[in-house]
């Protein structure tokens, strides 16, 4: 691998205790099926981008995950890739941005949610910030590319996708189109 993205040199991974970067997860081919499985579910359009949810369903609003929220296990296309990760996630959320779109800075719900989230990013690209204080790093997501957020990258710090049509990486000019993420993420239920 030469560390190249379009001809534009790849953005190394901040130094972040708990941050994983994970470029080329998954292949082009897995990230087909995975866009064409996606679009042939449901979307909810409760926010300002849409959305689906598989195992648990999150409540935005009450920012919970309540114990009969659940929808069933994660479906066979989902618990593939699930199965490739460190942990065992429970929680799967489908996002789709469009370019112009993003999501403002936030920790995952720390009570609703194990200690590791991880989310592979589908179709484009799109910067992350990561922000703790004044301390601020971004890193770019490349299509097929996993991020993993634990111990102190994951309760620590936020992390955002900053609502823009295009992204500069590494001085060059990066143009986003539609980004699919799939967030895994293991619940915690009241007991």
């Amino acid at each position: 691998m030469t560390g190249l993205l379009f001809d534009i040199p790849a953005t190394a991974t901040p130094d972040i205790s708990g941050l994983q970067h994970v470029p080329d997860f998954i292949t082009e081919d897995e990230e087909q099926a995975l866009m064409e499985a996606i679009d042939h579910q449901p979307w909810l359009s409760d926010l300002k981008r849409r959305v689906q949810h598989y195992g648990y369903k999150y409540d935005y609003k009450a920012r919970a995950v309540a114990d009969d929220s659940y929808l069933g296990p994660l479906p066979e296309w989902i618990e593939d890739i699930a199965s490739r990760l460190s942990f065992k996630p429970d929680q799967a959320i489908v996002n789709e941005y469009l370019s112009g779109q993003g999501i403002s800075a936030h920790v995952d719900c720390v009570p609703c949610f194990g200690d590791t989230i991880a989310s592979l990013s589908l179709g484009s690209g799109a910067t992350m910030q990561f922000t703790n204080g004044q301390e601020k790093h971004d890193l770019y997501l490349e299509p097929r590319s996993l991020v993993i957020l634990s111990g102190p990258a994951r309760h620590d710090w936020t992390h955002a996708i900053p609502a823009r049509k295009s992204d500069m990486v590494n001085g060059f000019k990066v143009e986003r189109h539609r980004r699919v993420s799939l967030a895994f993420r293991t619940v915690i239920l009241n007991k």
